[in-house]
């Protein structure tokens, strides 16, 4: 599903954020993906989605080389990843239902098909009776779930998150991780960044990174 091959990210200046990182992951895992601040945690994340390539090394993603897409196969390419960040990107000017609805009209979606699959959405994270309230009216932890129905409507075979229980409280970010874990238990595949695997998540997967590289 997901294969790292020698991976190395350099910056222009010199800043090397990863170097030679080899890692695979199955389809249908939950994999927690830990380290210190600047291990290179989000740089992974972001490297599997191609939003950022590569300067060392190969990734495979669901059987794509990522290194010979190009530019503008990359949205197909992410049609089949649901991403969350720790900054939701949310639509400010436009209530929940919309911003979920927003992945579905990029891709052509009927309008009676994708209210339907958002609604849904927004019922798997218990959003639904939200879905016309502002995103600036919502808690941090109903907004990171409304990120998350936004990333699943498309119904993607992998889930990449990037630190999404960061600035929550433990009740709302244990929250968050249920979800994560319903998704896996019906065969998608999670991968989570995080600065730890959570006690609620104990034996899951873990791959950790330190400076940049593999930990022993």
């Amino acid at each position: 599903m997901i294969s790292c091959s020698g991976v190395g990210k350099r910056y222009p200046g010199g800043l090397t954020a990863l170097e030679n990182v080899s890692c695979d992951i199955a389809a249908g895992e939950m994999v927690f993906i830990t380290g210190h601040s600047g291990a290179g945690k989000s740089t992974l994340v972001r490297l599997i989605a191609a939003i950022e390539r590569p300067t060392a090394g190969g990734i495979v993603v669901n059987g794509q080389n990522l290194a010979a897409l190009r530019d503008n196969a990359l949205p197909y390419l992410r049609r089949n990843l649901g991403l969350i960040f720790q900054d939701q990107k949310l639509l400010f000017d436009r209530n929940a239902l919309e911003n979920v609805l927003l992945p579905l009209a990029i891709v052509g979606t009927p309008p009676r098909e994708a209210t339907r699959r958002a609604q849904a959405a927004l019922d798997k994270v218990g959003l639904l009776e939200r879905a016309r309230a502002n995103p600036i009216a919502l808690s941090g932890g109903e907004q990171q779930r409304l990120a998350i129905a936004r990333a699943v409507v498309n119904r993607p075979a992998i889930l990449l998150a990037d630190e999404p229980t960061a600035n929550l409280d433990e009740e709302s970010a244990e929250h968050i991780l249920g979800i994560f874990r319903e998704f896996h238990q019906v065969g998608v595949t999670v991968l989570v960044a995080t600065h730890a695997v959570p006690a609620s998540a104990a034996g899951a997967r873990e791959i950790r990174l330190a400076r940049g590289g593999l930990a022993a």
